[in-house]
């Protein structure tokens, strides 16, 4: 597979623009990336710019903090597949994973899978603010629910992705769910560790930079 074909091209920052989202979309049917990754707002006029296209639409859930209830995730889930989207990155339920409340955070994870009805769903595990033990929790937890990948970090918390926490999860869900990284990828060489460390795709909203092996000062 290309390196191209890791990546998730994304595009979420509260300000984004309809010129945005279509300078992405157009972006990611050039260089055939794997997806773009955009709030729920856009999910609908993603489909309709990609279709025809391999690209798939990705979104995000209960984004970016994982508070909110499982019923209203669930019913984002339910409202962006009608819009079109084709994959769903939510975020866990970081405060009951903390306090080991596994079944809340496991009928969460399972809601969304419903929801999603067949399509891929990531769990979002926020590494940075979790404890070792804690993010293989988050992974075994989410195999249990049905997750067909976990996920480093949303980019809107303290860091992003690491190598070490790519491996830990690879090493957690035992060849029962795929893993990506997301955040903190500034470079080819950075991307090329994190495959090399397992992960099977990549969050990134500089994925023309980095395929054309540009520097990343900043950014997700």
């Amino acid at each position: 597979m290309s390196l191209n074909q890791y990546i998730d091209h994304t595009l979420l920052k509260q300000n984004s623009t309809l010129a945005q989202i279509e300078k992405l979309c157009e972006e990611a049917r050039t260089y055939r990336f794997a997806s773009v990754c955009v709030n729920p707002t856009w999910v609908k006029t993603c489909a309709g710019l990609l279709a025809g296209s391999d690209v798939k639409v990705c979104t995000v859930i209960g984004f970016p903090l994982g508070a909110t209830s499982t019923q209203a995730k669930a019913f984002e889930t339910s409202i962006a597949l009608q819009d079109g989207a084709d994959e769903f990155d939510m975020v866990v339920n970081i405060g009951a994973l903390i306090d080991r409340n596994l079944a809340l955070v496991e009928n969460d994870i399972r809601a969304v899978v419903a929801a999603a009805q067949g399509k891929t769903v990531k769990v979002i595990i926020e590494a940075c603010l979790l404890s070792d033990e804690e993010k293989v929790l988050a992974c075994k937890t989410s195999v249990a629910a049905g997750a067909h990948f976990v996920k480093t970090s949303t980019g809107f918390s303290t860091s992003g992705a690491t190598v070490h926490d790519v491996a830990l999860m690879k090493a957690s869900v035992d060849g029962k769910a795929l893993v990506k990284a997301a955040g903190g990828v500034r470079s080819l060489e950075d991307m090329q560790a994190m495959i090399d460390a397992g992960a099977d795709r990549i969050g990134t909203s500089s994925g023309v930079q980095l395929v054309a092996g540009e520097k990343i000062k900043s950014g997700y």
